[in-house]
């Protein structure tokens, strides 16, 4: 057996001893081919391995970096590709994974076999990996279809008409509900001032005019409990607005689809002479996951040119999704009596602890890692989350579009254990995402189901930079810097948000900004951005609660100088010492204006 082992290292070694320190990956290719460009591995994870093994080998160009190759196509997976500290490179020798532009890491499933049903057409779910597959979306030719809900105007939601804690009801009118009273897995989508809450149905009384409507755990209770955002109920007309999905007695609409997990049957309704060419359903959360330790990280790793699609999140069909911003859901939450004091800042009155959405490409514990030209798309929740303890690093050329929540996310928004107000600023200062660089993205139409998200959202962070991006078609605000509720000094400094172009925001949310601020910031700037064309939502909270620029609860120590608005329509809400507002509005420079946004070399983006 030692005997065996040892020959076959010697034959690894003489065959990596052949080659030049590159890999090659093909989806036509095999993991027990040795990787070069005429046997190229299958897997981006074989890829690894043996990029890996060249490393611990010295092979030789090792010293000049290792590069994985991946030919055009699509790379299935049933589970994220790991990148681990053993993988790393250094400045001089990074591990750069690229392609020509066509290698597509895919977390989605073909559904074949559809059939005539009457207005429908109906495919069998296969397993995935072994067991029944679930999903929240659905792409068909190309195009995201709609899962089957009450309205295809939003304008026309139904609102509530009453909230009840005590009994964790929602009173709502009967004739909104009445369709499906019967409906095993129905949800509601309950619009709360700058977020959505999706909640799980467990019954529908009818009681006249009048519904009440209950909800599963956790979910029932966490709404019910938390006082932040709430459901309005107002003497204007603006109680917040519903609708409902998920029933198959809503699938009226083409373009709607429904999946029955029972039985295992999707319909879907077709336009007028559609034919289904290809139907993605995705099955995987997240595609790919780069993670070390704090005493060990993952260094100097380049992605260039890969796409990233079809990835779900199914939190909110297993426990319903209440958040608190930023699409951070509440895992508990609940109003203080008496509130509490906290010194120099006003008092809290409530307590809450959050969890993260799932991500497409999370990076943990990790130094330097850059992802340069990449796609990311049709994806079920954030795209790409620099979550905790990363150091450098640079986000540039990407295209992010099609995303359900988060087109970036970075820094800490808590961590689980610790309440969301506190300020967070930990004695081993490694935890923090710091030094990262976010350059001339192009971030459209992201936060299309998950309405509370944002284009950028960046917690506790430092040294960030957020540059020469174009961010349009979102939900709620384009930029988010900061978290905490709170002006004492914590972990957050000399961060950068300058030349943006944020415009066609707030389709869906207000209390909104096209940059805005949280917490404590010493040495951090909001310069030279460029915001303009908000969406006029009529079921909006209060249509006049919007702004361009807004430094919220305890933003402190900000400079905010020179952006372009089209008005000097701006909010500064309880905030801390330190800010000063410099030059802001329409005097702004036009050079200004037309300097922000995506510079010259990629404003292709646009038409990728």
């Amino acid at each position: 057996m030692k005997r065996t082992v040892l020959t076959a290292g010697l034959m690894l070694a003489a065959t990596i001893a052949i080659h030049s320190a590159d890999v090659y990956v093909s989806p036509s290719g095999s993991d027990a081919n040795d990787g070069t460009a005429g046997a190229p591995k299958a897997t981006l994870t074989s890829a690894l391995r043996q990029a890996r093994e060249m490393r611990r080998l010295n092979a030789p160009g090792v010293d000049k970096g290792v590069t994985i190759h991946m030919a055009d196509g699509v790379y299935n997976l049933y589970e994220p590709v790991f990148v681990r500290p053993e993988d790393s490179g250094t400045p001089s020798s990074p591990t750069v994974i690229t392609s020509e532009g066509g290698a597509f890491l895919s977390g989605g499933v073909r559904i074949n076999g559809w059939k005539k049903h009457g207005k429908f057409l109906v495919a069998e779910v296969p397993d995935f990996n072994g067991r029944p597959l679930d999903f929240r979306q659905l792409w068909v030719n190309g195009r995201k279809a709609i899962r089957a809900r009450d309205v295809s105007d939003f304008e026309q939601m139904a609102r509530i008409i009453n909230n009840d804690p005590k009994n964790e009801i929602l009173w709502v009118p009967s004739k909104a509900v009445e369709k499906i009273v019967k409906a095993p897995a129905a949800e509601m989508v309950l619009h709360e001032m700058w977020c959505v809450a999706n909640l799980r149905i467990k019954s529908i009384e009818l009681h006249g005019d009048s519904a009440a409507v209950r909800f599963h755990n956790p979910e029932s209770r966490i709404q019910f409990e938390h006082p932040w955002p709430r459901p309005m109920v107002t003497t204007d007309g603006h109680n917040s607005a519903f609708y409902l999905t998920n029933a198959i007695e809503l699938l009226d609409t083409p373009g709607e689809w429904f999946h029955d997990i029972r039985t295992r049957r999707l319909y879907y309704y077709p336009f007028p002479g559609e034919t289904v060419r290809e139907a993605i359903v995705p099955a995987v959360e997240t595609l790919l996951l780069v993670e070390g330790t704090l005493d060990r990280p993952v260094r100097n790793v380049a992605f260039e040119n890969i796409t990233f699609e079809y990835t779900t999140w199914m939190r909110p069909s297993e426990k319903g999704h209440v958040p608190l911003q930023a699409g951070m859901y509440m895992v508990d939450g609940y109003k203080l009596r008496p509130s509490i004091d906290r010194f120099q800042n006003h008092k809290l009155d409530n307590q809450g602890w959050l969890g993260r959405p799932a991500s497409a490409v999370v990076v943990k514990a990790a130094s330097d890692i850059d992802f340069t030209s990449c796609t990311f798309t049709h994806l079920g929740s954030s795209g790409l989350d620099y979550e905790w303890g990363t150091e450098g690093g640079v986000i540039k050329g990407c295209l992010f579009t099609d995303i359900a929540g988060n087109g970036i996310v970075a820094g800490s928004f808590s961590p689980a254990a610790l309440e969301t107000h506190l300020p967070y600023d930990p004695a081993d200062q490694r935890e923090l995402v710091s030094g990262l660089t976010i350059e001339n993205n192009y971030i459209n139409n992201v936060t299309n189901e998950d309405w509370g998200t944002l284009g950028i959202a960046a917690g506790f962070v430092r040294d960030i930079n957020i540059e020469h991006n174009e961010i349009n078609d979102v939900s709620y605000s384009g930029i988010s810097l900061g978290w905490g509720w709170t002006r004492t000094v914590n972990s957050m400094r000399n961060n950068r948000v300058h030349a943006n172009l944020i415009h066609n925001y707030a389709k869906h949310m207000y209390d909104v900004a096209g940059v805005y601020t949280l917490g404590s910031q010493p040495h951090s700037w909001v310069t030279e951005n460029c915001v303009y064309d908000i969406y006029t939502p009529g079921y909006a909270h209060d249509p006049h609660h919007w702004f361009y620029l807004y430094t919220d609860e305890g933003s402190s120590f900000i400079t905010v100088k020179d952006n372009w608005t089209e008005s000097e329509k701006f909010l500064k809400n309880a905030n801390g010492p330190g800010n000063t507002w410099e030059n802001n509005g329409p005097m702004v420079s036009d050079s200004i204006k037309a300097n922000a946004g995506l510079t010259k070399e990629y404003i292709h983006l646009k038409s990728k």
